[in-house]
């Protein structure tokens, strides 16, 4: 078994984000307060541990925090900036109008300014709309890997709220001003929408009714076009739901280009012109119904996912780019239970299974146990995270203390 220790003790949650949790230097890991997933509203703090003296520290606190929001979560740190991202509940949260995944944005801070939020998306809620805004919620952003652009997932306040698609923001060609309504904000960003979804796909079609949990994919440090690949629930011939593979290029041009996709009054936001998504997987039975986010290779030839094999067990799936082709490359005797995670090299993948954290060895296609915790142990959660030099994995877990459960922080090392 590996060398771990727990890096947090203090009362209150340390949940990490499924992505980006460490600093570009690997010295601090980046946490929202929950104890409960699915509690961000009711969170009102964004910390960070230092990962040698386990210092921690509060970077951003919300005003006026109530069990109805505004609500923070979901925190990642940029590639190379000491900067974080992390969800936001609408600061007019009330028990009315309270956080949800309509009412949210990006909000960032600057290290060497903490506790001073900067909104990464603008929304605007107050027609005219001005271009590059949303009307919406935007979540689980995603630096892209080299810092520039943000991808994440979205859902319409006003226009068909339930179905979730995937936007990207880019840097704006001039600022975007928005009006002080309640429920607008001035961000720093320009967003664009990136696929389009409807609510009954054709059967048998390359419609989508959902675009979701998506990544960056590879290397894009030099790529000006760079491509994001998500998951779309289709329609197969029998009208059966399909989760698939998609990628889209992501053209920053055509984006800042297309001022008229932001729509009018009781239309959705469009997808930008010649922003065009590409149906990569065409399997039988699609991806796992579990919640996970998409993972590439650092190269950008091969996606990872979760897919279930013929008794019902979560393995891992690769969709080679080029062709499309999707197969499950593991065959454990039991099932994945987490997301997964790519190291940066591309040769092992992480999760959760057994109450235990995993390496899958890409290259022997074999899993090895690298925890040693039993059934009776606390919970661990979510999904083990990477450091950026790919030596060390951070993961979740209950710990109690003086009769109070907290999630708490572990480090492999």
């Amino acid at each position: 078994m590996q060398r771990i220790k727990t890096l947090t003790s203090s009362d209150k949650g340390h949940m990490l984000h499924h992505n980006g949790s460490f600093n570009a230097t690997d010295e601090w890991i980046v946490f929202d307060t929950r104890n409960d997933e699915t509690k961000i509203g009711e969170t009102g703090e964004i910390g960070i541990v230092n990962v040698k003296t386990k210092e921690e520290k509060i970077i951003y606190l919300t005003t006026d925090q109530t069990v109805y929001g505004p609500g923070v979560g979901a925190v990642s740190f940029h590639p190379s900036e000491n900067r974080v991202i992390f969800i936001h509940g609408l600061l007019d949260a009330h028990k009315g109008m309270p956080y949800g995944m309509t009412r949210r944005f990006g909000m960032m801070v600057d290290l060497s300014s903490p506790l001073k939020g900067i909104p990464a998306d603008s929304r605007d809620v107050t027609s005219p709309y001005q271009a590059g805004t949303l009307r919406g919620g935007s979540h689980s952003h995603c630096w892209s890997p080299e810092g520039k652009m943000i991808s994440f997932t979205y859902n319409d306040e006003f226009v068909s709220p339930e179905l979730r698609t995937v936007g990207v923001m880019v840097k704006p060609d001039k600022e975007i001003f928005v009006d002080s309504a309640s429920g607008n904000i001035q961000g720093k960003y320009y967003s664009a929408i990136i696929a389009d979804v409807i609510a009954e796909p054709e059967h048998g079609s390359d419609q989508i009714s959902k675009a979701f949990d998506e990544c960056w994919l590879g290397n894009i440090s030099d790529d000006p076009n760079p491509s994001i690949v998500f998951q779309g629930t289709t329609k197969n011939k029998d009208g059966e739901d399909v989760v698939e593979i998609f990628l889209v290029d992501i053209d920053p041009q055509k984006i800042l280009q297309d001022k008229g996709a932001i729509g009018n009054e009781g239309e959705k936001i469009r997808v930008p012109k010649g922003i065009v998504s590409k149906r990569l997987s065409y399997s039988e039975n699609g991806l796992s119904d579990l919640r996970h986010w998409l993972r590439s290779s650092p190269d950008g030839k091969f996606v990872y996912a979760l897919a279930k094999d013929k008794n019902g067990f979560n393995q891992i799936a690769r969709c080679e780019v080029q062709t499309g082709e999707l197969k499950n490359i593991s065959n454990l005797d039991f099932s994945i239970s987490s997301p997964i995670n790519i190291d940066p090299k591309g040769e092992k993948i992480t999760f959760i299974a057994n109450n235990n954290v995993y390496l899958f060895d890409l290259k022997s296609l074999k899993a090895d146990k690298i925890t040693d915790f039993g059934s009776d142990d606390l919970p661990l959660l979510g999904v083990p995270v990477f450091s950026r030099g790919g030596s060390k994995l951070a993961f979740n877990q209950f710990v109690e203390k003086d009769g109070r459960k907290n999630v708490q922080i572990k480090m492999i090392y």
